[in-house]
């Protein structure tokens, strides 16, 4: 498995948000409006866009705003790079 600089293994999967954008869609909400909602910053609805870390505040924040549990919003997924890369 590969080693990250910090001699950390690097990961297998990911989060991703694609159940939180479907969610919205179905609810009639924007990101904009899901912003003010949960009083997130639109900096982590962004990184959230690109499936990056946020932290637990904010996922806690947009259950709540939304009446949903952690895992309407997400899912763990496998990650594309890995998935396809093989141990030397």
């Amino acid at each position: 498995m590969k080693q990250l600089n910090n001699n950390k293994k690097e990961l297998r999967s990911q989060f991703n948000y694609n159940r939180l954008w479907k969610l919205l869609i179905d609810r009639g909400i924007r990101k904009q409006e899901l912003q003010k909602m949960s009083e997130v910053s639109a900096a982590s609805i962004a990184k959230m866009g690109r499936c990056e870390n946020v932290t637990t505040d904010v996922l806690l924040r947009i259950c709540e705003a939304l009446d949903c549990r952690v895992e309407d919003i997400m899912e763990r997924v496998p990650n594309k790079e890995i998935t396809n890369w093989k141990d030397e």
